[in-house]
């Protein structure tokens, strides 16, 4: 086995050549390491983090976003692993689970290592060697430095299209003004009267919030100018000198499973984000998101009954970015593709969430149509790319308009992509075809029937 390759000026050592290398360990990444190593191919995540999960562990994307269709096996494994480390909860019967991201990383970790699935975190791909329009190895910058990864198939679940951009693959970002969704950095808080809070809320006579009945789920929200009955609170704030009127933008919390008191933000809206995929300007929006969470930390604490003791609990580690690249597959995914219930020949995945922007210029576009039990799929030809013959592309960043992406992004999805392109490195090292020339309709036998 080779040892070390040659790389520009330099050599690099080969750290290790396996049949699978996942570039990014969210729900899609761990969903796709998961099935090659439990079919028994050598499989290596690499991630930037520390823990598995992405934006569910990392970003604290809790909980789930809400799912009527079936869903693949992998969705339902990781459901009864996570009961091992906490509790979670679902919804009206829907795929929403609810859950700790703590709970959530232990699971994928658990399945993905109790398979033989191998780990590189700490990591960052930052670039790729190309021979007849295959990878052959991905260059990760590590604790040893820079060294060579190889692979039989590769796996881009990185949200930001990472690796399809390195290997030349074509991309689009942003809408048609060049504008990304709006970026959150989420936190948590603890030491709430959940209790308290929610007869609060609903003693306003709120009509967001669902969950009336005492108990350890709880969810509610305000958007300014949207008429949400909190709002008269959260403008006292502001004339109090505790809130600026960019913090009103968006606010949203939810109770989480085995964290009595605790509650997940689904907020600050990163405001002045229109570009997410400018370094600078996301990290200047990352110091603008803890002033956020500063002041609403003390105003909470300070004017919202129910969080007369609460404390901050955590700060997200990891942006919570819904929309970057996306790549231009064999076959683009348009928006219309929602309204007409879009079928494939080749589908390997569903989808039902509608087309929820977080726009930077038009506050929220909700475009809801789907009755539960609706649903359109994903053909596997919007995974796979033109110029790269051993890539499959999984979650968020697949190929899709602007539009569209706002459906397909959230976590159940994410899993069944994750599942269907790990299947599809499986069928592609079993019989040593191209990733891009295999026919979805055998990854879709292989997987079997929703669940």
């Amino acid at each position: 086995m080779q040892t070390k390759i040659q790389y520009g000026t330099r050599e690099i050592k080969v750290l290790k050549t396996y049949d699978t290398v996942i570039v990014g360990g969210g729900s899609a990444g761990s969903s796709a390491g998961y099935t090659s190593a439990k079919n028994g191919f050598s499989t290596l995540i690499i991630d930037k983090a520390i823990r598995l999960g992405g934006s569910a562990t990392n970003a604290l994307v809790t909980p789930m976003m809400r799912s009527f269709t079936n869903h693949h096996q992998n969705f339902y494994d990781l459901e009864n692993e996570m009961k091992k480390y906490g509790e979670t909860r679902d919804q009206h019967g829907t795929a929403q689970r609810w859950f700790s991201a703590e709970a959530m990383a232990d699971a994928w970790e658990s399945l993905y290592t109790s398979c033989g699935g191998e780990l590189l975190y700490d990591a960052s791909v930052c670039d790729v060697i190309l021979e007849d329009q295959k990878i052959k190895y991905v260059i990760a910058n590590t604790i040893e430095g820079l060294v060579a990864i190889g692979g039989r198939q590769f796996v881009d679940a990185s949200g930001d299209a990472v690796l399809s951009r390195l290997s030349g693959v074509e991309v689009l970002c942003g809408d048609e003004e060049g504008n990304n969704q709006i970026t959150s950095l989420r936190f948590e808080v603890g030491g709430i009267d959940i209790e308290k809070y929610r007869e609060y809320v609903f003693s306003l006579n709120d009509t967001y919030s669902i969950h009336r009945i005492k108990g350890d789920q709880f969810e509610s929200a305000m958007v300014a100018g949207k008429n949400f009955a909190m709002e008269p609170l959260f403008r006292k704030g502001v004339e109090a000198g505790i809130l600026i009127p960019q913090d009103l933008h968006y606010f949203q919390n939810f109770t989480i499973p085995d964290k009595t008191g605790v509650m997940s933000f689904n907020c600050p809206h990163l405001v002045n984000l229109k570009n997410n995929t400018h370094a600078l300007e996301r990290s200047a929006a990352i110091v603008y998101g803890h002033q956020c969470i500063r002041r609403l930390v003390r105003f909470l604490k300070e004017m919202m009954p129910g969080f007369e003791n609460c404390y901050l609990v955590q700060v997200a580690n990891m942006l919570g970015v819904r929309e970057s690249w996306q790549i231009v597959g064999k076959l683009l995914m348009h928006e219309e593709d929602y309204p007409r219930k879009a079928r494939y020949e080749d589908a390997v995945a569903r989808g039902d969430w509608y087309i929820d922007v977080h726009s930077a210029n038009k506050s929220l576009v909700h475009q809801i149509s789907y009755q539960p039990g609706d649903y359109y799929e994903i053909p596997y030809r919007a995974m796979v790319t033109n110029e790269v013959r051993n890539l499959v592309v999984a979650g968020r960043c697949i190929s899709t308009t602007f539009l569209m992406q706002a459906s397909v992004r959230i976590i159940p999805t994410c899993i069944d992509m994750g599942e269907a392109a790990g299947m599809a490195t499986v069928i592609a090292n079993q019989t040593h075809t191209a990733l891009n020339a295999l026919d979805g309709k055998d990854i879709a036998e292989k997987l079997g029937e929703y669940r």
